[in-house]
């Protein structure tokens, strides 16, 4: 499967009479966005503000961060299964708007939503404070259940994204990158002599508002898959879960996932990288049982020499991943497992809840227990009231002068666990 991914750097996002691309600027027509996204009868009010980098906002409860893409040629549309039909996608082209992200926030939903600084301490924790952000503020309407103002946010999201990826269809990329991956047959004789590598990519689907969804279907209904990388960059898998902040995979982090750009990268010089293994991460034992099972035999089936294995969340999520890792070895395969840790705000707890011998490749994006005090900003977009009760935050933690002292793992996207950010650990 082949995918060329033209990029549409934005310099710049403001309001406008029209939404377009001029001169590396965004504009939008602020009006007809809202009409185009609004009309669920769930969300009683629904606003649209701009953030940029630098500028002493705080945006919070943030619930998800999407990039604007849309397809250009080849099958599908963007978010199959989601926003269009479930057409198989990853081929033809697709261009993006590149620095700039939708991001909603508004009246929380769970507990385990973040934070995003534009500018201060807070802001080197997030790779979103290095965006021009149109920030979706929707809240629900009076007594509405958490999983249908989830759900009501969530596509309010993907449609303000498609949206303002429309605006890119026509425009000539200012980059066009080319992903491709042959089927396995004609990979392994292409590089005979390349080391065969597969990436599999753990997606949190554990308990009550922990969804992850594969072409529209909610991945704790699936068994483990095969799929070609480049479906992920045509929103093949978006977000749907409110796991801890710092280590969630956002939508925009399945669009841009980093391991996926580094296999590529050296695809067809150091490495054969032959595909993704999709797969969940459950509560109960024998679903455990069954995912990493089938993990192992794909990742058998495909003959990798070696696998790539990251996680979303933390503490029950750590039994998939030293499962995965564990019966992947077996089966003679190496494994490189990529992790965050929770070893208090000492740092001298066990990192993970689990582990195993055979996990003796690390990748460790930081300590989500690290405390950080965050100072006041002059704008807040949302609101602030839940910052007590997210995960990370605790009674006393929003400060009377603005101020807040939380763990990292109350920003979005500090310690996420395919790498994308900067944050790592040493060992001593």
């Amino acid at each position: 499967m082949r995918l060329e991914l033209g990029k549409v750097f934005i310099n710049d996002v403001k309001f406008g009479d029209s939404t377009k691309v001029e001169n590396g600027v965004l504009y939008v027509n602020k009006d007809e966005m809202l009409k185009e996204i609004g009309g669920d009868e769930n969300i009683k009010n629904i606003d649209i503000e701009l953030a940029h980098p630098g500028e002493e906002i705080r945006i919070t409860p943030v619930k998800d961060v999407i990039e604007p893409r849309v397809k250009v040629e080849g099958q599908g549309e963007i978010f199959p299964g989601v926003l269009g039909k479930v057409d198989t996608v990853g081929s033809g082209r697709t261009h993006a708007l590149k620095n700039v992200a939708v991001v909603t926030a508004g009246k929380i939903v769970g507990f385990q939503e973040g934070i995003i600084d534009m500018t201060g301490p807070g802001a080197e924790y997030t790779p979103f404070s290095k965006l021009h952000n149109i920030v979706v503020v929707a809240d629900p309407v009076d007594g509405l259940k958490q999983y249908e103002h989830e759900a009501a946010v969530r596509m309010i999201g993907f449609k303000a994204a498609k949206y303002l990826g429309e605006v890119a269809r026509n425009i000539e990329p200012d980059e066009v990158k080319v992903y491709e991956t042959e089927p396995i047959l004609e990979s392994v004789k292409k590089y005979p002599d390349l080391p065969k590598v597969g990436y599999v990519y753990m997606l949190q689907t554990q308990g009550l508002l922990h969804d992850t969804y594969v072409y529209g279907v909610d991945a704790k209904k699936i068994v483990p898959t095969i799929l070609y990388p480049t479906e992920m960059m045509d929103g093949a898998i978006v977000s749907g879960n409110c796991v801890s902040a710092c280590d969630k995979n956002p939508t925009y982090v399945h669009l841009n996932n980093g391991i996926i750009e580094d296999l590529y990268e050296k695809h067809g010089k150091e490495i054969n990288f032959v595909g993704v293994i999709a797969t969940n991460e459950t509560v109960y034992l024998a679903d455990k049982e069954r995912s990493s099972n089938w993990t192992a035999k794909l990742a058998k089936f495909l003959g990798l020499d070696g696998a790539i294995v990251s996680q979303e969340g933390f503490g029950n999520p750590d039994t998939d991943l030293i499962m995965n890792c564990k019966k992947i070895e077996n089966e003679g395969i190496k494994t490189v497992i990529v992790t965050d840790e929770y070893a208090g705000r000492d740092g001298s707890s066990q990192s993970l809840a689990d582990a195993d011998p055979k996990a003796d490749a690390v990748v460790t994006n930081g300590n989500a227990n690290e405390t950080i005090i965050l100072p006041p900003m002059k704008k807040i977009i949302g609101t602030t009231d839940y910052v007590d009760k997210v995960a990370g935050g605790f009674d006393g933690s929003l400060r009377k002068d603005g101020s807040i002292e939380v763990e990292i793992q109350a920003i979005t996207g500090a310690t996420n666990e395919t790498g994308f950010g900067k944050l790592s650990s040493k060992g001593f």
